[in-house]
């Protein structure tokens, strides 16, 4: 009886050690697809846990945060019309100010399923104050740049808040072999800041 006490409180012990996890612990699976929590902790080395639009306080004393774009810095978006848990996207390459490519997972429907990784998309700065607090992203179902503009929170960089140390580690599959710049310029013609 002893043993059985002693396995029992061992298994509950490991239990409570274990991090206390999200809603996406389950791995992350939409059916075939992936969620966009789980691929951008993965491709940024960001460990924070739970639905995307917490992410941004999460980070508040664990990583810096900001209003500038830097590769493999997660972009958090706030809860807008029907996305109402908002989205997590990573910056695989700035093409210029206000042009960047991001990669991110449950964006776009590909072959009718939500779900799906896109790398290297487009992704357009349209705030007015060019300060990245509104964007506008590329969305395969129209092959093109969609219209909504979402509000976003800004950047959670891969550094410590408090010693500013370099603590999250991008993953090499976070870029595409050739990521089409030109095409990503093009995408974002016309898209202009509010007024």
């Amino acid at each position: 009886m002893k043993g059985f006490w002693l396995k029992a409180l061992a298994g509950f012990a490991a239990l409570c050690a274990t991090p206390a996890i999200g809603q996406d612990s389950y791995d992350g699976r939409i059916g075939t697809g992936l969620e966009c929590v789980p691929y951008a902790r993965q491709m940024s080395g960001i460990q924070i846990y739970g639905n995307a639009w917490t992410w941004w306080e999460q980070a508040a004393d664990r990583y810096e945060e900001g209003a500038r774009p830097q590769v493999g810095a997660v972009l958090v978006f706030r809860p807008h019309g029907v996305m109402k848990l908002g989205h997590v996207a990573v910056v695989s390459k700035i093409v210029s100010g206000r042009i960047l490519m991001v990669s991110h997972a449950n964006w776009s429907r590909i072959g009718g399923v939500r779900g799906q990784i896109e790398r290297d998309v487009t992704l357009v700065d349209v705030s007015q104050n060019n300060d990245w607090s509104e964007v506008r992203v590329w969305w395969r179902d129209n092959h093109g740049l969609g219209t909504t503009r979402y509000p976003v929170y800004g950047f959670i960089y891969g550094n410590s808040a408090t010693s500013g140390e370099h603590i999250a580690h991008v993953s090499k599959d976070l870029v595409s072999a050739s990521p089409d710049i030109v095409g990503a310029v093009i995408d974002s013609l016309g898209a202009a800041p509010a007024n």
